[in-house]
């Protein structure tokens, strides 16, 4: 399922006329707007090779599956692996450190003698 998260898809659903732009822009995490604005300040320099490019990424490109992601926080982080993995990995792993620390710390305070932590627990029964 990875490898159809970091593929690029055209986005018709968001996109204008073919869905190229939107497509790159859900790629790369750039702006649509941005996209399209320079798109069309190439085809006033060189038009016959940007609207043929556009065009045969519109061909060969495929349609972006209906829910690819949960929300925009999947397509963010996706967005993150595509532009650096290594760095994604590392804050991943990164996190699960953090996790593992709070987890450790809890379970320190958990099976302590803490008096205040049993006085506690005993005023709930």
């Amino acid at each position: 399922m990875m490898s159809s998260r970091t593929k690029f898809y055209l986005d018709k659903a968001n996109g204008k006329w073919l869905g190229v732009c939107s497509g790159l822009a859900d790629y790369t995490g750039i702006d649509a707007i941005w996209l399209r604005l320079g798109f069309v300040l190439l085809s006033f320099g060189i038009f016959p090779i940007n609207v043929v490019a556009y065009v045969l990424i519109a061909w060969m490109a495929p349609n972006k599956p209906y829910g690819l992601y949960q929300g925009p926080e999947e397509a963010k982080f996706w967005q993150g692996v595509r532009s650096n993995p290594s760095r994604t990995t590392a804050e991943v792993r990164s996190k699960f450190r953090d996790i593992d620390r709070r987890m450790a710390d809890i379970e320190v305070y958990y099976t302590s003698r803490n008096t205040r932590l049993a006085d506690e627990i005993d005023s709930l029964r």
